[in-house]
């Protein structure tokens, strides 16, 4: 099974880096201060003192470099995670989504192959189960695999959002229309599978 090279990891991982942005710290977000998609959280357990001060705090976050964001993704998601040993139709969006969600990225893929009729435990790591799994229902359903993936993130997102009310500025714009979640999702998805905006509209309408 092929495997990205560290070029087009970095290009990858560069992507990411651009959709998450600059610093924010969003107190309804449990990330808490972010960067460019790292998270003090992140920081702290790599242990990113960068003002040398003795703690990782938001200060150390707002120093983050570009190329130290995409280091950290490459090192300790990409390569340290497992993403690497996933079919090469996946690895982009669940390294896209792992950024974003963590763990759950996975468990979305492993609860994918479980609909798919594979046994596969929703236990958020890339183990050795999970990676014959995955080579498996690529061989099976290589066509559709990264789009039902994308899908399911979607689905994970609107779940996320009905849940929690706070969260649904990332799903929704203020205009009304799809949030930063919903059209990343929609990024790794072929483009018939993008909800029109009146399927938006009525996926959203229970929400206030």
């Amino acid at each position: 099974m092929p495997e990205v090279e560290n070029e087009d990891v970095r290009a990858l991982a560069a992507e990411i880096v651009q959709r998450e942005g600059g610093y924010v710290n969003d107190p309804s977000d449990p990330g808490g201060a972010t960067k460019f998609g790292v998270t003090i959280h992140t920081m702290r357990r790599l242990g990113l003192d960068l003002n040398g001060d003795g703690s990782v705090t938001s200060a150390d976050v707002k120093r983050l470099s570009q190329t130290q964001a995409i280091d950290i993704f490459m090192l300790h998601y990409f390569d340290k995670l497992g993403i690497a040993k996933l079919p090469q139709v996946l690895q982009a969006s669940v390294f896209d989504m792992y950024v974003n969600a963590g763990s759950n990225a996975v468990k979305i893929l492993q609860r994918l192959f479980v609909k798919m009729g594979f046994e596969c435990a929703a236990d958020g790591a890339i183990g050795p189960q999970t990676i014959a799994v995955a080579v498996r229902a690529n061989e099976a359903a290589r066509a559709y695999l990264s789009d039902a993936y994308a899908i399911e993130r979607r689905n994970y997102y609107f779940r996320l959002a009905d849940k929690r009310s706070t969260s649904r500025k990332y799903a929704r714009t203020r205009a009304g229309g799809k949030g930063g979640w919903i059209t990343r999702a929609e990024s790794f998805m072929s483009a018939k599978y993008h909800l029109s905006t009146e399927q938006f509209q009525q996926r959203i309408a229970k929400w206030a």
